[in-house]
């Protein structure tokens, strides 16, 4: 185990849980010593507080051969648990609590740590004896989410616990996280009483515009301005210090006294602190900010910022920012890492709560959609990022939530920028915003490219419900900007259907298609009439009206129809105003053309498609020796500890660990063991040259050899041609002709494994054709299909369908390889050739690298 990780217990409350030192001797008879004789009882049986001293005694000596963990809360060791191997797969485990922390579910954290560490150490089987009158122990051990067996021997219950991670043990920890986020955050955004650090009388300063927002905003409970050098701001009297007991405190104070305040706010009890102050690793004081959160963390206390615009809660009445405007009570949460796209989205949006999170040191994202995901006053989550804290988290947390709530993300850097020195074409091909992207898709994020789409977007979810569907009725007073409209739609894949007649009674004159078009003399009665016809219409999804002012009854007249004519129906409306883009009577959302409403609404459609989706559970392929694929990768990082290109031979044995069907190869290092091979394994043959990545462009694959004399010839000219670079050649059996596709993927240390299929051979690259997975690959053949040559797949031109089935099932293998083996960081199959009877790799690199171990994703703690 690393040094230590921050946790965060059931009611919000912050613990350090690290590996066991000899110099914790002392602290831990402390921790007997406060025990009641109760639980020193039920722990250590009849010996009581004397046989825990000569336990504390054991775990800290010279001689100690077990795992030992201890919990520090707010600076002093609370809790110790431990397992101590007794034979081959099986443990005994044991903890002890400080009887101040019952309760508050450190002991469950504890033990699922420990039990995690087990399995990892190839413990299969953890065991322990239990006084059955401990009831309170058998419940926290029943709960845990691991199978437990125990049998009954007196007053003593033996208990075995299956080390192994269960699905029930994931679930149990997901809720249980989600209930310590929710907890840790409740005092932030929903505080009883609020402090500002740095109330300044100066009106134009950061302090003042804090206190005044808090005020005017109507913030109902106890504000306390705390300045050493003024009596009273804004009316309220002054604390020289913040004063116990506060929930939250915002820090708008020289940066130079930050720390400091920081110290005093621990040691208040503070529950939450807001530092507005810039200053920190954005300007390079990355060691400042360190230790801003470590005193935050040691206290208990969260961390928004530094050098953030402040929180806002509208449900709360609390506006701890400086944000120069008053922010409308609305449904959408907003997050930003971007104070002035924060104000923005402010401006535009309303919003159920806002929190600015500045250089993000603590609370991020993440724990933002822990406590959104059960916020009654949020429907839609809208994101800012510029930067991934724990992208793998981040995409667990956003598929729960989003199958509740549409969460929305705006990633800034979506360039290219990088030295990454890669060698395979799906490296290249595989970008870190690729990465973003499929990592997104799979969590059913909806990713936007702007800030303009996201607040156009979040309107529509806000207000709208989910449509059932992709079919667009348009309707409106201007033949032009509907043909917009239904030209967007078609662009953006959703469906313009022809509408039934009579649909729409007494506008025999209008051309009433789909675009409906009631002509500019349309009256406002006239289009409220067709679009409730429209709504009504079970042909129609989403009703889209597109209205041009000033004509027939005017704007104000048509978007009361617009408003009544929608309310109460579940069928989705939006509207395009031309020039005019706001909110409709409340709920309709309105847009100022044609290609922004489609826009929004081509998003929703998605989203909602991916919601009624049904989960696909994840395959585990047949055929897989993982461990023997771990024994190889370690036998060549050991070799070759800076990481390698493997060798064909050591390739073809990792692959066929996860059974990846491969031709037939065989490595040869001279023209007269060339021919040989190839009189072996039979005529016609292929000649491919080893060491060069794109071997087809300097000349290193010579196909349809016919003889041992031809394939000699072959060697010698490839040789002469490539020079030092060729370090060999393989020769392969001529395969029957089948269409060319590349299956590929990378590990990157932050995002994790990505898989890749597209079109392959000599066009990989030229025609880019590709889809990406974050694996476990769970629609393999929906992600084939997405590629532009499928077709060739199916059946193109009078050629014959090829075994689509089995190149899927390659993706699901290569998928399980990269999940497995995270020091594989480029793969390429390039091409698999995919026939009627399969789909089979000619060509294979694999690239390692060392890496180092990553936390198991089960393992509760904070970034």
């Amino acid at each position: 185990m690393p040094a230590g990780y921050d946790v965060l217990l059931r009611d919000g409350a912050i613990a350090h849980v690290r590996p066991l030192r000899p110099s914790d001797r002392r602290a831990l008879h402390e921790l007997v010593d406060r025990s009641s004789e109760r639980s020193a009882y039920l722990r250590f049986f009849t010996g009581g507080r004397n046989t825990a001293h000569a336990y504390m005694d054991r775990v800290t000596s010279d001689t100690y051969c077990g795992h030992a963990l201890v919990a520090d809360l707010r600076g002093r060791l609370v809790a110790v648990a431990e397992y101590i191997p007794v034979d081959s797969g099986t443990a005994d485990l044991a903890i002890l609590l400080d009887d101040a922390v019952h309760g508050h579910g450190l002991g469950t954290l504890l033990l699922e740590h420990v039990a995690l560490d087990a399995a990892e150490h190839g413990v299969r089987e953890l065991v322990a004896d239990v006084l059955a009158e401990n009831r309170s122990m058998m419940r926290v051990l029943h709960d845990l989410g691991l199978d437990i067996t125990h049998r009954a021997d007196g007053d003593v219950l033996h208990v075995s616990i299956a080390a192994e991670p269960t699905a029930r043990l994931r679930e149990s920890i997901a809720s249980r996280d989600h209930e310590a986020e929710r907890a840790s955050l409740a005092r932030v955004l929903s505080p009883r009483s609020v402090a500002v650090i740095g109330a300044s009388r100066d009106e134009g300063a950061i302090g003042h515009k804090v206190l005044r927002n808090l005020l005017d905003g109507g913030f109902a409970g106890p504000i306390h301005p705390v300045n050493p050098n003024a009596v009273e701001v804004a009316g309220l009297a002054c604390h020289s210090k913040v004063p116990d007991g506060v929930d939250l405190a915002v820090v708008a104070v020289p940066a130079r006294y930050v720390l400091d305040v920081a110290r005093d706010c621990a040691n208040a009890g503070v529950a939450g602190l807001v530092v507005l102050t810039s200053g920190f690793a954005e300007t390079g004081q990355r060691d400042v900010e360190s230790e801003l959160l470590g005193i935050c963390r040691t206290a208990g206390m969260r961390l928004v910022g530094p050098n953030c615009l402040g929180v806002v809660n509208t449900g709360a009445r609390l506006n701890a920012s400086f944000l120069p405007h008053r922010p409308v009570r609305g449904r959408v949460a907003v997050m930003s890492q971007s104070g002035a796209v924060g104000a923005a989205l402010l401006e535009r949006l309303d919003v159920s709560s806002f929190v600015s999170v500045g250089n993000k040191a603590d609370v991020s994202g993440n724990d933002l959609l822990e406590y959104w995901e059960d916020d009654e006053d949020t429907d839609v989550i809208a994101l800012y990022l510029e930067s991934f804290g724990n992208p793998r988290k981040f995409a667990r947390i956003a598929r729960r939530v989003g199958a509740r709530k549409p969460v929305l993300l705006v990633k800034s850097g979506r360039s290219d920028a990088g030295d990454r020195a890669v060698r395979s074409h799906t490296a290249a091909a595989a970008t870190p915003d690729v990465a973003v992207d499929a990592l997104t898709r799979a969590a059913g994020v909806i990713r936007l490219d702007s800030v303009q789409e996201l607040i156009d977007t979040a309107k529509l979810l806000a207000a709208q419900p989910l449509p059932r569907g992709s079919r667009v009725a348009i309707v409106g007073n201007s033949g032009g900007p509907q043909a917009m409209a239904a030209d967007a739609c078609e662009r953006h894949g959703l469906v313009v259907p022809e509408l039934p007649p009579g649909l729409l009674e007494g506008r025999a004159s209008a051309a009433l298609g789909n675009p409906v078009d009631l002509t500019a003399d349309a009256t406002a009665v006239e289009i409220g009439a067709a679009v409730k016809a429209l709504v009504e219409a079970p042909e129609v999804d989403v009703v889209l009206v597109v209205y041009t002012p000033p004509f027939g009854s005017g704007i104000d007249a048509t978007r009361q129809a617009i408003a009544e004519a929608a309310r109460g129906t579940a069928t989705t409306v939006l509207a395009c105003v031309i020039g005019h883009d706001d909110l409709i009577d409340g709920h309709v959302p309105g847009y100022a053309f044609p290609d922004q409403a489609v826009e929004a609404l081509a998003h929703v459609v998605r989203y909602a498609e991916w919601r009624r989706r049904p989960v696909e559970p994840a395959a585990s392929p047949a055929s897989v020796n993982a461990e023997t694929a771990r024994e190889i990768v370690r036998t060549e990082l050991a070799a070759r500890p800076e990481g390698c290109w493997l060798s064909p031979a050591v390739t073809a044995l990792l692959l066929r660990c996860y059974g990846v069907p491969l031709v037939e190869s065989v490595e040869v290092d001279g023209s007269e063991a060339a021919a040989a091979a190839a009189s072996r394994i039979g005529l016609p043959a292929v000649l491919k040259a080893v060491g060069p990545v794109h071997k087809s462009d300097i000349g290193g694959v010579r196909l349809n050899l016919q003889d041992p004399d031809e394939i000699r010839q072959a060697y010698h000219e490839m040789s002469a041609r490539i020079g030092p670079e060729m370090t060999g050649a393989i020769v392969q059996p001529m395969l029957p002709s089948g269409v060319e596709i590349i299956v590929g993927g990378v590990n990157y240390p932050a995002f994790g494994p990505l898989v890749m299929v597209g079109m392959g051979g000599v066009l990989a690259d030229l025609l880019a054709d590709r889809a990406f997975r974050v694996p476990p690959v769970t629609d393999a053949i929906t992600m084939i299909n997405e590629l532009r040559c499928a077709p060739l797949l199916y059946g193109y031109r009078g050629s014959p369908p090829v075994d689509v089935t089995a190149l899927a099932e390659q993706l699901e293998r290569i998928g399980r390889l990269l999940e497995d083996l995270p020091q594989v960081a480029e793969l390429d199959l390039n091409p698999v050739i995919v026939t009627p009877g399969g789909a089979i790799t000619v060509d294979a690199r694999i690239r390692l690298r060392p890496c180092h171990p990553q936390p198991s994703p089960l393992l509760r703690h904070l970034r």
